[in-house]
């Protein structure tokens, strides 16, 4: 089941930017904030200045698939928005990329559960 829910209004992607955490990695930039709540929330922004439609469309299912990988890891009450970088050459971001990348703004986010 799924236990995220996506940010979709301004004002809380402007709360996540102005209250979180910021963490880059090679391709994508974060915004991680403690929400305080029982739910997650994502959020993707990728400018319309990076690519075509299609392209930005195929960034964001590849942070959703990331992201999905790592759902079940994550502590609850989690805000968190992924960018794209601006100097990335959309055409070149392939998955394995993404989801390193990911990983390691999450571990450096410390907001991964712990194994037990």
């Amino acid at each position: 089941m799924k236990k995220t829910k996506m940010l979709k209004k301004n004002y809380e992607f402007s709360n996540v930017f102005s209250k979180g955490s910021y963490y880059s990695g090679d391709v994508i930039e974060a915004f991680i904030f403690n929400n305080r709540s029982n739910n997650n929330f994502l959020g993707l922004a990728i400018s319309s200045k990076a690519g075509h439609a299609f392209q930005r469309n195929r960034i964001k299912r590849l942070l959703r698939e990331s992201y999905w990988l790592y759902e079940n890891q994550i502590i609850s009450g989690i805000s968190i928005v992924f960018l794209l970088k601006k100097q990335v050459d959309i055409s070149s971001v392939k998955f394995d990329i993404v989801k390193k990348d990911m990983k390691r703004i999450l571990e450096k986010g410390k907001i991964l559960k712990e194994n037990i």
